[in-house]
């Protein structure tokens, strides 16, 4: 008689990853301060915060952990009641069932409702509904991730969206000198691949610059000076992440007995 192998034991859950320090904002401008040797540095200044956190994301509950926090005030009369309801506690008929029934009430911020809300996946340890995140928090942080949408353009050709040389000024060329040109298929495949650089909507994308020295903190304006550009016009949202990019310095020395191909 045939039995059934017995049945591995079942591991425990791997501990999630910790977040990393993220705040919502807003592209100020681009302007340019000086380092203490007299150098100019080109930074974009981005307004930070406050940034209460709405809602608290745990593994027992929803099966995962994040926080979501919100930035700038929206205006109750702009607020669907659903809105209104994810930031302050709102009688319902609901409300009242669970109540009843003895379900612990979810925990509310007690804020104003927010124009630009997003969620950081990652463990963050004594984060807590209701409090506020300002640019402290960036304290010691060397660079950050900027994410933003980069300005809209809308629908443009081949040498404005990608950067083509455009066809030849020559004799025998006429009226195509802005054109693509060929797109390098014939019989078989008989059609053109996915992705090939064409004409088309230019902007108004997602887009990250990665890794920017992060120059200056000013805790009065909650601004944050950021070395370089920032994708988006000014006045749009902005996610501002300490990066989680390592550039290495150099590499492994080759062994002193083995040398270059070539070398004598």
């Amino acid at each position: 008689m045939n039995t059934m192998a017995a049945a591995s034991p079942t591991t425990a859950p791997a501990a999630e990853k910790a977040g990393r320090k993220s705040l919502l904002g807003r592209k100020v401008g681009m302007t340019q301060v000086f380092d203490a040797d007299g150098t100019a540095v080109p930074v974009t200044v981005i307004e930070a915060g406050p940034c209460p956190i709405l809602t608290v994301r745990t593994p027992g509950r929803d099966g995962y952990s994040a926080v979501q926090v919100g930035f700038l005030d929206k205006p109750r009369r702009l607020a669907s009641r659903s809105v209104r309801g994810q930031v302050a506690r709102l009688d319902s008929r609901r409300s009242k069932r669970l109540a009843e029934g003895g379900a612990e009430p979810v925990p509310k911020a007690d804020c104003e409702p927010k124009r630009f809300v997003r969620e950081f996946r990652g463990a963050y340890e004594g984060a807590a509904v209701g409090q506020v995140l300002t640019v402290e928090l960036f304290e010691g942080v060397p660079a950050v991730d900027v994410t933003g949408t980069t300005k809209g353009r809308g629908t443009a050709g081949v040498m404005k969206r990608h950067g083509f040389k455009g066809q030849r000024a020559s004799h025998g060329v006429k009226k195509v000198h802005r054109h693509q040109g060929g797109t390098s298929m014939n019989t078989s495949p008989a059609r053109v691949f996915k992705g090939k650089r064409m004409a088309g909507r230019y902007g108004n994308e997602r887009s990250t610059m990665r890794n920017l020295r992060l120059v200056r903190i000013d805790k009065d304006h909650n601004l944050l000076l950021v070395r370089g550009a920032v994708p988006g016009p000014d006045g749009s949202f902005v996610v501002v992440r300490q990066t989680n990019k390592i550039k290495k310095v150099g590499g492994p020395a080759a062994p002193a007995g083995k040398k270059k191909a070539g070398a004598k």
